[in-house]
């Protein structure tokens, strides 16, 4: 994706189930729980590079010593600082002794982090606010161990105003205004009631506050908890928490918008956003690798005995396309076959942009990351070229001349390398024209392999989100080439409607999609159709989310795809470019073929799977017109 644009945070748990010496003896390290923690955080960095942190909890301390311990980072590598910490306490506390890291029972009583149940969690901050404070895990604390809570979560919900105001009906006070707060509070509360509710049927049944405590804990009702916290959670969610005592829990929303994927056996278990970073810690295969189902809780008791529960009655599956086209790792299996069939899919479109002149096109890919879709697209032009050889020999007839056939033959694609990223530059130039000047040089071309005014250039890319990269950057890097025509080929469908659960895209006027078509309406005096949408939008501001249509969808509705497409690529050409200009997006259909079990859409679409999508749409466009450079949610 060359523009570059903040997205899901990612998560990391582990519940040991062995009294630490079984690691020690088993893998040499009673280390075992925190090393799997940091290579599950390091293997998801892609999912959060603004922060980190961390929260362990030991199970069963002796009253007056500490049992829950966290570390949160918001350095520039703020994994590394984390367990860099982590790891520098333990030789503080052995420094006197060094012989006490053989002593597993001293280890265990008084090294900080040395727990039973871990949760990590990397960030990407959304609203711009980078401080230590906005990294999860975020705690409530209390004197009673089952009432102590410890949140982390890739989540964005779009209803904050809805929870925030239950909370204070209930009579609480929360102390800030954001999504992670509330629920935090929201979650708490119906864990306190729990409590409650336990201690005084056990207190009825005549049981000291002493055994009252150690009762509650073993009877705590998570799934109650989660279903009552849930019931107005409008968003996509993947929250996970451990409490005090040591449950832990891990639940995600009903429409399985945001993933989560679990591993169990004797020994361990495991939850993280993606499912080959629980295959590389833990060397286990991919179908020992099970999914939580959307609207149920992956409960982890403290105990150790494991259950699945719903929670909230799952809907029809829409889980985000998204992650499928570029923000998971492309190590998963899946995944990879995946984003190659849809840069297969793209095929026809490529060829009719190049009138089908395969023999003066060259192929490649900017960024790297969309290496993988290249190579379907490679597989698909392969089969293309091996359809027509087939029809050319047919022509020739059995008597063909030898040498025509070796012609046929060896008729082939030109497949390149054509554009590298040799460092991340900085420039500290605060000029707009003279820093966007130094920008256009992060990519280097390869010269001498684009035939001058001759070659077509065809460039894949993840998706094209607002255009800003191409124009300032790539297109004018890739014009030195002097080739023909330049083809921008994006494996995602046109990105035309703001993301509200969990991706840095709000904004309506960041998308070049919905630019283009605004202008379109513009170039042929439709300013009506605007404001008529505007009107409408600003009649249901104040209405109940449920009643909230999204009428931002008439924008579009006027133009083909094409025509949309054709206004992007006017819209994102240099004045200076030589080189004519072509975008192709994928289509909609291709991408549910190409992904036919991950079905969420409404960034393309605009089907939002739950009624907060509609009214976060519906503010976008009105902040729009209005010229309010904000969030909508």
């Amino acid at each position: 994706m060359s523009d570059q644009i903040k997205h899901e945070c990612g998560i990391a748990l582990i519940r040991l189930l062995k009294p630490i010496e079984y690691y020690k003896e088993k893998y040499g390290s009673w280390m075992y729980g925190l090393n799997r923690l940091y290579l599950m955080m390091e293997k998801q960095h892609n999912r959060g590079q603004d922060g980190a942190g961390v929260v362990s909890v030991k199970i069963d301390q002796r009253p007056g010593t500490e049992y829950i311990f966290r570390e949160r980072s918001i350095k520039q590598n703020p994994i590394q600082a984390i367990f860099k910490n982590i790891y520098g306490s333990f030789d503080e506390f052995t420094n006197d002794d060094p012989s006490k890291y053989q002593d597993i029972p001293w280890v265990k009583d008084n090294l900080p982090f040395v727990g039973d149940v871990y949760l990590g969690h990397l960030r990407y901050g959304t609203f711009g606010r980078n401080s230590v404070d906005f990294c999860h895990p975020v705690m409530r604390n209390n004197n009673w161990k089952s009432r102590n809570l410890a949140l982390a979560g890739n989540f964005n919900m779009t209803n904050v105003d809805e929870i925030f105001n239950h909370l204070i009906e209930l009579g609480q006070h929360p102390k800030s205004y954001t999504d992670t707060e509330t629920v935090l509070e929201n979650i708490g509360h119906f864990l306190d009631e729990e409590n409650q509710f336990l201690f005084r049927k056990f207190k009825n049944e005549r049981f000291t506050n002493r055994e009252i405590s150690s009762l509650i804990e073993k009877n705590l009702d998570i799934a109650k908890i989660m279903e009552q916290s849930s019931k107005r959670w409008d968003g996509g969610y993947v929250i996970a928490g451990i409490i005090g005592h040591g449950d832990a829990f891990v639940t995600r929303d009903p429409w399985g918008i945001r993933p989560a994927f679990y591993y169990k056996n004797d020994e361990v278990v495991v939850v993280a956003s993606e499912r080959p970073v629980i295959q590389t810690a833990f060397k286990v295969r991919w179908n020992e690798v099970n999914e939580v189902q959307p609207g149920h809780a992956l409960i982890i008791k403290k105990d150790g005995t494991v259950s699945e529960e719903m929670v909230r009655v799952p809907h029809k599956r829409l889980s985000c396309s998204f992650e499928r086209i570029y923000f998971s790792r492309g190590s998963d299996k899946m995944i990879y076959n995946e984003r190659k069939r849809l840069g297969e899919l793209l095929i026809p479109q490529v060829m009719e942009a190049v009138d089908h002149d395969i023999e003066n096109t060259v192929f490649s890919y900017i960024p790297n990351t969309a290496e993988t879709a290249f190579l379907g697209m490679m597989r698909g032009l392969e089969k293309q070229l091996n359809e027509w050889k087939i029809a050319k020999l047919k022509e020739l007839g059995p008597d063909a001349d030898e040498n025509e056939i070796h012609k046929i033959l060896s008729m082939t694609h030109r497949s390149e390398k054509i554009a590298v990223k040799d460092v991340k530059m900085r420039t500290f130039i605060t000029d707009d024209d003279n820093r966007d000047e130094m920008v256009a040089h992060v990519y280097d071309v390869t010269y001498g392999i684009v035939q001058n005014e001759k070659d077509n250039l065809v460039i894949i890319d993840d998706s094209i989100v607002r255009g800003t990269t191409l124009k300032q950057s790539i297109l004018k890097i890739l014009d030195r080439l002097h080739p023909k025509k330049i083809v921008i080929v994006s494996s995602a469908p046109q990105i035309r409607y703001p993301d509200c659960y969990g991706i840095d895209m709000a904004k309506l006027g960041d998308f070049c999609a919905f630019s283009a078509a605004i202008q379109l309406l513009k170039d042929q005096g439709k300013q009506k159709v605007i404001d008529d949408v505007y009107e409408k939008c600003k009649a249901q501001q104040y209405l109940p989310k449920e009643e909230i249509v999204n009428y931002v969808k008439e924008i579009y509705a006027g133009f083909t795809d094409e025509e949309v497409s054709a206004k992007i690529a006017k819209m994102l050409t240099p004045e200076d470019m030589q080189a004519e200009v072509q975008i192709v997006y994928q289509t909609v259909e291709n991408l549910h073929e190409a992904c036919p079990n991950d079905r969420g859409d409404w960034y393309f679409t605009g089907d939002y799977p739950t009624p907060g999508g509609n009214k976060v749409v519906n503010t976008a466009f009105i902040n729009y017109v209005e010229g309010k450079n904000q969030r909508a949610y």
